[in-house]
């Protein structure tokens, strides 16, 4: 059994550790996993994103449109480039929190997210859609964003780990200074 996994959003949102974490995760449990990231501009707010492969079929990190199990977008416009990856019935776990891109910035224009998140309500069956910078809020950091998408996406069902793999995988990657942050992000609901 193989999953395809594609993590998006914006360069600072701690797409590539997800990633790792992930990968990490896999290793452990004795699953093949190969993953290949696309940074760009990330440290300038571009689009950052990873695909991972899971299983023993893996025998390159990237994969086709139409053929990811599981999309986890921490923003919704990236959400929205991302989705032809997505297969039928796939799953998706999203962030409604919206971050301008620098060209609607100079332009003026508003970009709420909104139009996005709609967009995903029409087209994808299983879609899980959280606030999830309103939850990093009440954990007191921006910072660990990407343990609750995490955290979220294995809630879903569509990983083949559980909480306590991923937590694992925290405490051997993760700074012992925040690996108590994370896994209480990763936990979060």
């Amino acid at each position: 059994m193989q999953t395809n996994i594609l993590i998006c959003g914006v360069g600072g949102q701690g797409i590539v550790l997800a990633s790792k974490l992930i990968a990490a995760a896999s290793m452990a449990k004795g699953l093949h996993v190969m993953s290949a990231e696309t940074i760009g501009m990330a440290q300038k707010g571009g689009s950052v994103f990873s695909f991972l492969r899971v299983g023993d079929e893996a025998e390159c990190p990237m994969f086709c449109e139409g053929s990811a199990d599981l999309l986890i977008a921490f923003e919704p416009a990236e959400a929205v480039r991302m989705l032809p990856y997505l297969k039928k019935g796939g799953k998706a776990v999203v962030n409604s929190h919206p971050i301008m891109p620098v060209t609607a910035s100079l332009k003026a224009s508003s970009y709420t997210g909104d139009e996005m998140i709609a967009y995903l309500k029409e087209n994808v069956e299983s879609l899980t859609v959280l606030d999830a910078d309103s939850l990093c809020k009440e954990l007191g950091s921006p910072k660990v964003l990407n343990m609750i998408m995490l955290g979220n996406a294995v809630r879903s069902g569509a990983l083949p780990l559980d909480i306590d793999e991923i937590e694992n995988a925290i405490k051997k990657t993760v700074k012992p200074q925040f690996a108590e942050l994370n896994s209480k992000a990763l936990r979060h609901e």
